[in-house]
């Protein structure tokens, strides 16, 4: 293994020198490939949707496209308005005038409901009526009493467009679920849902529908917010909520935070890298390359047609991060030659010859620990995995082959004032001093490090998994404030869907099916979460419609809400319904009364607080109805908790992955089993550290943090490789552990710094993030590649010493370390 190294090293060399004699060749190839790649760029698209977290094959996210198609969009515009008065004529009139001007001036709006024109069902003599409820304003004190009364007494209104002490009151404005801007395709491609029983939009022959585009929705918030700066004013404060709004934050906020992540990133990696090379080549020069590789990265994601998500809208101030530590090592063994002899030439085959090996190792094991996350069941972190891979490769490929080639180019001055680029005889004191410390006090190192292990074990136990995009707003956010304002006096803004298949026509007219959704709403309405408090707020279902109309048949007697007990009288009824009107149950049920939609009103947390909710609603609801009707769970929150589930799924798998192609990597790249499994425990338990802090301080895992320990691994891994090939290097010359490692320090020890500094102020850059999540993203991203750095500074020569103390650990080490040619 030591002679194939050596030829490795050896062609690297002779790269060199190719790349050196042919830099313009070499520049005009790169560029045309560059160009290629880059020329996507104008096609990047961004997602914000929930869906969007899925595969298109997963089973949750096919339910809910056939929801969707079957009902529409349940995620409506939630406008809340706090008057002086609910219930006072001025109001409602004004009440009036804005729901209309929201009806007429707001695009793509499939339905506008508030307490104007909400449903009044209600009966004169044998006469149906379907009115809505404020069909007239009440005309004086005693009639505005009795409409307060039966609005705060109906069991429809209240935490629906009223709040239960009648002080908010509630416009909810639902949107097209498909975009009106269909694209071309295939003669008779559409997005079928429910067989032959589709009744979503209608479908063009050779057109495909797709959902609201960012357009769509950036338009519908533009004109509510238009129309309600008209109104709003003392004695009418409006708040607005609900997905399409804090979508439209989002994906505002995404190209902003990701313009201003890069432009901190570049002005931070380049003031780090002017004080480590003092020159301004090695400043342009990386960040050339860097900007380059994240460029045509983009440029591939663009052409593949693959969206920006919340999660991927980190990937391109993190390449620059990642992408810049080959640089360093590079040019610091580079600048560090040329000032010693002054032959660009042979600084530059020098460099790669070496650095280039351990350069090519760190990026691939970058690249895996990125790759783990192809395979995830969440579709943006699998997106993450490969183009972050992809972009990691790019970037190793620009630095073994362009950065080269524009340093033969660049026209260097050779200065022996500059000994040695970056710090002086201070800094080389300070990794001297650290490397006595590591070998000097080996023991020590090691039970503290165990120590804390253990420590962190203790708070893994308590460590958590979470979704829930509203949190991940601040709560100094206005939209924060509207959506839980919305949620406490409302009662909830999100839903849990259930859809109840008889499989056959009219299935729904049986008396023993309508009773069985009511005692699954009411099943549904006892249950609580873990404070006491019940978890839903509101319930809609078409067996309340057809108590509604049953009472009103019967003299608006109360005693008459139920479901009649005979088939034939459920018909009647419900035909006498649709007769009247009304278009509410077109949103409730299928053309064909065989398929029913319970919509289940919930507050708006964390997607784990609902997870046992959701599982226990879809139990009781199979036992309800048997094996022969489908229960079928969707809804947003419903997707919130399979987000919880494939995130599960996606970190054992990714993790279990990223430790074991990446331990297998080390051995290979170290030539050697033990040294290679050794050389994975300073990278591993800087990530248990920090899962452990999590567990401690009650942080979360969730579609970011999540994505902690295998980028850390995989970047943890680049240092490790650095020293321990160093390391190697230096022992087969010294036969000391303890001067090995000082050797190792005062070579590569400053790029290992410079580099962690780099990722770690890259990372920590997040924290300026309009979002939460990548707050404690890059804040716990970056903390753990410094436990990293503390690792390969500490730990592993402590490790290193201790096993040449004993007889087969020196035996090991001497054959691990035996000299080769070059060296």
């Amino acid at each position: 293994m030591g002679n194939f190294r050596d030829r490795l090293e050896a062609g690297f060399e002779a790269w060199g020198r190719t790349l050196f004699r042919h830099p313009v060749k070499t520049i005009f190839i790169m560029g045309i490939v560059i160009g290629v790649m880059v020329s996507g760029l104008p096609k990047v698209q961004f997602d914000t949707s929930t869906e969007g977290f899925f595969h298109e094959d997963d089973p949750a996210k096919i339910s809910y496209d056939k929801f969707r198609d079957q009902f529409g969009r349940e995620d409506a515009v939630l406008v809340l308005i706090r008057p002086s008065e609910v219930f006072n004529r001025d109001f409602l009139t004004r009440l009036r005038e804005f729901h209309l001007a929201l009806e007429e001036e707001v695009p793509y709006l499939e339905d506008v409901t508030s307490l104007i024109n909400a449903r009044n069902t209600r009966g004169e003599g044998d006469q149906l009526i379907v009115e809505d409820l404020l069909k007239n304003l009440p005309a004086n004190p005693a009639d505005m009493a009795v409409f307060k009364e039966r609005v705060l007494s109906s069991t429809l209104y209240p935490n629906l467009f009223i709040s239960e002490k009648g002080e908010y009151t509630a416009i909810i404005m639902e949107t097209l679920a498909y975009s009106p801007q269909a694209t071309e395709g295939t003669e008779g491609e559409t997005l079928d849902a429910f067989e032959e029983d589709q009744e979503g939009p209608e479908d063009t022959a050779g057109e495909i529908r797709i959902p609201m585009t960012n357009e769509d929705n950036a338009a519908v918030v533009k004109a509510v917010r238009k129309v309600t700066a008209r109104f709003e004013g003392d004695g009418f404060r409006v708040y607005i909520a609900g997905s399409p709004v804090w979508g439209d934050f989002l994906i505002k906020a995404m190209p902003r935070d990701m313009g201003r992540f890069m432009l901190l990133a570049l002005l931070a990696i380049g003031t780090l890298l002017f004080v480590l090379f003092r020159r301004i080549s090695g400043v342009v020069l990386p960040l050339l390359v860097v900007l380059l590789s994240l460029l045509s990265t983009i440029g591939l994601m663009a052409w593949s047609g693959t969206k920006f998500t919340t999660p991927t809208a980190i990937l391109p101030s993190f390449l620059l991060a990642v992408g810049v530590g080959a640089s360093v090592h590079l040019l610091t063994i580079f600048y560090r030659e040329y000032t010693a002899r002054g032959s660009k030439e042979g600084a530059l085959v020098h460099a790669l010859g070496h650095s280039g090996l351990p350069i090519l190792m760190t990026g691939l094991t970058t690249s895996a620990g990125l790759f783990a996350f192809v395979t995830a069941d969440l579709a943006p972190i699998g997106d993450l995995g490969l183009f972050g891979g992809i972009g990691a490769l790019i970037s190793l490929l620009f630095t073994l082959i362009l950065l080269p080639a524009l340093l033969a180019l660049w026209p260097l001055k050779h200065s022996t004032r500059l000994a040695r680029p970056g710090y002086g005889r201070g800094f080389d004191s300070a990794l001297e001093a650290i490397s006595d410390f590591a070998t000097g006090r080996a023991w020590s190192i090691v039970i503290l490090s165990a120590a804390i292990v253990v420590f962190a074990g203790v708070g893994l136990t308590w460590m958590k998994f979470s979704h829930s995009p509203i949190r991940w707003i601040p709560r100094s956010i206005e939209l924060r404030q509207s959506i839980d304002l919305i949620d406490r006096e409302m009662k909830g803004s999100s839903t849990v869907e259930v859809i109840i298949d008889t499989g056959r026509e009219n299935g729904l007219y049986e008396p023993a099916v309508m009773n069985r959704i009511g005692a699954l709403v009411e099943f549904a309405g006892l249950l609580k979460n873990r404070d006491g408090r019940p978890y839903m707020g509101k319930a809609n279902s078409v067996a309340d419609v057809l108590k509604e109309i049953h009472k009103a048949l019967n003299g608006n007697d109360e005693r008459y809400y139920a479901v009649p007990r005979q088939r034939e009288l459920i018909a009647q009824e419900l035909l006498l319904f649709e007769n009247s009107g009304s278009d509410d149950l077109e949103r409730m049920v299928d053309s064909l009364f065989s398929r029913a939609r319970i919509s289940l009103k919930v507050h708006n947390e964390d997607a784990s607080e609902y997870v046992r909710f959701v599982g226990v609603v879809k139990k009781e609801a199979a036992r309800l109805f048997g094996s022969d009707t489908s229960v079928t769970m969707t809804g947003i929150m419903t997707l919130f908790t399979g987000i919880i589930d494939n995130m599960m799924r996606s970190m054992v798998k990714s993790y279990s992955i990223a430790v074991a192609v990446i331990a297998i990597m080390m051995i290979l790249l170290l030539s050697s089993f033990r040294i290679g499994l050794l050389s994975m425990v300073p990278n591993l338990t800087p990530i248990l550290i920090t899962l452990g802090l999590m567990g401690w301080t009650g942080i979360p895992l969730d579609g970011f943090t999540l994505l902690i320990g295998s980028i850390a691994l995989g970047l943890a891994v680049d240092d490790t490789i650095h020293f321990f090939h160093n390391f190697r290097r230096y022992y087969g010359q010294t036969r000391s552990t303890k001067e090995s490692v000082r050797m190792t320090l005062a070579t590569t020890g400053r790029a290992m710094l410079i580099t962690t500094l780099v990722l770690v102020t890259g990372f920590w850059l997040f924290m300026f993030a309009s979002l939460n999540n990548v707050f404690f993203f890059g804040l716990l991203t970056g903390t753990t590649l410094i436990f990293a750095l503390l690792g390969d500074f500490l730990l592993a020569p402590a490790m290193l010493e201790l096993i040449t103390r004993t007889e087969r650990g020196l035996r090991i080490c001497e054959r691990w370390c035996t000299p080769s040619v070059n060296e």
